[in-house]
Order: structure tokens, then C-alpha cells, then sequence
């Protein structure tokens, strides 16, 4: 084994051993009593978009349903920002269970979103399939520590499966900005419903996304510090960590004939400094660049992805004799991150994609290359539409002079 070389690594499709699971979290405090939404209270209108998507879940969905601020009414700050419950354990969905417990509910209290999504990440369980969280409220948490951005960046950097969707009953601009840092942190998306029908589209739209496996499970894969120690991969999905200033170094052995095709996506989950971004490069085991990336990032997204491709006969050093053998190509992923938290925080989650196919055959010559004659045959046409429009007008003009 060791005097063939490494043994490639591979990221083969894998079936999901369990469904996965979705934990819809609701907030019951006190605001939800505010009757803005269509003239109904906003936790009515969150109760019958509950009681829709129950109806509507596929038999197979693993639901959980959790609640804040559901029980105690009181002003003791601190035992209202412990009020948070599980209504309904994850797992088959029980439709007259689910909609009993909806029922009950009473806007009551206080809002402890920070703590609810911790114990609903714990709800779910260690699993290997995905994990979402769907998040539902209509203000700001009021019970910092924890704060809920906090808490979504460690649950993102605990490596886990784990997606936090957000959605906002008519939010004020500081509830929007939270819920969004909430969403970013954990690769989840962010939105607002102003009605009883657009909260019950996204909720379900959610739930959806969710009962689809994803087609390739990534496999886990560690980075080496330079190319001569870099795990060698075949074409597949894989997942690593990368600090911040760090350089990650791959190997992946492409055919002649073949073409490689590369991407990297990095999720951010947690606050950096602004101005950074994310290369990957393709080079010899030596070190000469073959190609690189577009160097993506602009200090602006929650995801970070670039690309490139490359083809194993762009860079032989004798073309006229043709070689059987494989070019090994070493890929490096770096990036330009700074971050006040990042003495002793993990790295960050990449997600490294690669595909070997067929080379693609490009034109002899850069530019148009047999645009070229399309280019000729258009020009002659205008020319030719020009002497004729030319010589009608003039044509024109005379006989309307003459007469």
C-alpha cells in the first residue's frame, strides 16, 4: 500500500439511515397578543398556520413542536427567561396530539429565544441526518445571556448537521437584524410574513425543504498544511474546517483527457472583520500555479464560494508524446478572514466539491475563434443592406422631385 501511494478518498452517495428531523419553535410571549395581522391576534394567526402544516406533513416527518414564554406571566425576570417547553417530542407526527397542544397555548410571557434554541438543538438529538430548526417569533429576545446570535454560532461550530430558519410576524427592524444573524449563523435563511397565509406558505416551504434528504452525504475529510501530505480525493463532496488565516491542501490525480472541475463553499458562523474572502488555487506538487479561482468575498455574505476547472492537457511539458499517466494537481483552499474571536475558536465549515470528466474542447485560437465567420458574414450583410437603403432613398428623393 505504501509503495503504490496514497489511497484515494471518496464521497460516495449514501442513503439517510433516519429521516430528518424538524423542530418548529414558537414564541407565545406577551406581544403575540397584539392584533395587527388581518385584524386577528398574531398568536391566532400562528395557531391555524400550525394546525395547516400539521395537516399537510407527509407521514414519514420527524416534527417536534417547543415553546417560549408560553407558561409564566409574572415580572421575575429570572424565572420568565427559563420558560421554555416541549410540546411535542420529535418524532411521527401525531396530528390530534400536535393540534391539542396548539390549542392551549396563551401569549404569557417573557422571551427567551437564545435558551429555546439550545434546548431545541438538544431536542433533536446526535444524529447523522439533518436537523432543522424553524424559529417563529415576533420580537427580539429579552433574556439576554444567551444571546441567540451567540448561541447559533456554537451550534454551528459544534459541526453538527444543524440548519436555524427564522421567520418574523411583522418584525421591527431590530428584530430583523437578529433573526438574521441567527439564520446566517447556521447556513439557514431568514424571512418576514405579514399575513396568516404567507406564515403558512413559508412554514411549510421550511418543513419541505427539510423532509429532502440531501443526495450526497459529504464525507469528512482533514486538510493537510502542504501538498506532500495532502490526503488524496477522488471526485465526490467533502467537508473540513479551516481557521482563519489558514491554508488547507488537497491532492486529486486527473487523467489524461480528463477535466477537473473544483469548489469550495465556507459558512460563516461567526462575525469577522469586514473585507475578507476565500481562493482556491490548482498547482503542481511543486508548487507552479496552474489556475486559480476568482477570488470570492466581498465581507458581505453569510456564504462564501469559488470555483475553477482545469484540464489534465493544458500543462504537459512534452504535448507531442502522449503520457498515460496522471497529473497529480494539489488544491488549496485559503482565506483572508480576521476575526477578534479567533484565538481558540474552530475553524470554520468548508465544503469542498470535485467532478473528473471528459476535457471540454476549447477553440484553437482565444477570442471569438469561429465567431470569426459569423462576425464576416453579419458585416457583409450590413454593407450590402446599406448601398441598397442608400441607393432607395436616393432613388426615392428623385422621382418625388420629378413629379
Amino acid at each position: 500500500m505504501v509503495l503504490l501511494g496514497a489511497v484515494p478518498a471518496h464521497a460516495d452517495e449514501t442513503e439517510t439511515a433516519e429521516p430528518p428531523r424538524v423542530e418548529l419553535v414558537l414564541d407565545v410571549s406577551g406581544s403575540m397578543r397584539a392584533a395587527d395581522i388581518d385584524g386577528a391576534t398574531r398568536i391566532s394567526v400562528a395557531k391555524q398556520a400550525f394546525n395547516d402544516v400539521v395537516d399537510a406533513l407527509p407521514e414519514t416527518t420527524q416534527l417536534g413542536i417547543r415553546v417560549l414564554g408560553a407558561t409564566y406571566g409574572g415580572k421575575n425576570k429570572k424565572v420568565g427567561c427559563r420558560d421554555t417547553q416541549q410540546i411535542v417530542p420529535v418524532g411521527p407526527v401525531n396530528r390530534v396530539a400536535a393540534k391539542n397542544a396548539i390549542a392551549t397555548l396563551k401569549p404569557t410571557g417573557f422571551t427567551p429565544i437564545g435558551l429555546a434554541l439550545r434546548e431545541a438543538a438538544a431536542d433533536l438529538g446526535e444524529t447523522e441526518s439533518a436537523r432543522r430548526i424553524v424559529l417563529i417569533t415576533d420580537g427580539e429576545d429579552t433574556c439576554t445571556p444567551p444571546d441567540p446570535c451567540t448561541v447559533a454560532r456554537e451550534l454551528a461550530a459544534q459541526g453538527t448537521s444543524l440548519v436555524v430558519d427564522t421567520l418574523g410576524l411583522t418584525p421591527d427592524e431590530k428584530t430583523r437584524k437578529q433573526l438574521v444573524c441567527i439564520s446566517q449563523a447556521t447556513g439557514g435563511t431568514y424571512a418576514a410574513a405579514q399575513s396568516e397565509e404567507e406564515l403558512t406558505d413559508r412554514i411549510k416551504q421550511l418543513v419541505d425543504r427539510a423532509a429532502l434528504p440531501p443526495p450526497v452525504t459529504p464525507a469528512e475529510v482533514t486538510g493537510a498544511k502542504d501538498c506532500a501530505g495532502a490526503p488524496m480525493l477522488s471526485g465526490g463532496v467533502y467537508s473540513d474546517r479551516e481557521l482563519i488565516g489558514e491554508h488547507r491542501y488537497y491532492r486529486v490525480a486527473v487523467q489524461p483527457g480528463q477535466e477537473l472541475r473544483a469548489s469550495v463553499s465556507i459558512a460563516l458562523d461567526r462575525p469577522l472583520n469586514r473585507d475578507y474572502g476565500v481562493l482556491l488555487k490548482a498547482t503542481h506538487l511543486d508548487g507552479r500555479e496552474l489556475v486559480r479561482g476568482v477570488d470570492a468575498g466581498s465581507g458581505r455574505a453569510d456564504v462564501l464560494s469559488t470555483g475553477l476547472r482545469w484540464s489534465a492537457g493544458e500543462e504537459r511539458e512534452e504535448p507531442e508524446e502522449e503520457s498515460e499517466a496522471p497529473t497529480d494537481v494539489c488544491l488549496i483552499v485559503s482565506n483572508s478572514f480576521a476575526s477578534a474571536t479567533a484565538a481558540g475558536a474552530p475553524g470554520m465549515p468548508l465544503e469542498l466539491s470535485l467532478d473528473l470528466v471528459d476535457a471540454s474542447q476549447a477553440p484553437d485560437a482565444p477570442g471569438l475563434g469561429r465567431g470569426f465567420l459569423l462576425l464576416f458574414v453579419l458585416a457583409v450583410a450590413g454593407l450590402i443592406a446599406g448601398v441598397l437603403a442608400g441607393w432607395l432613398t436616393r432613388w426615392w428623393v428623385a422621382t418625388w422631385r420629378e413629379n
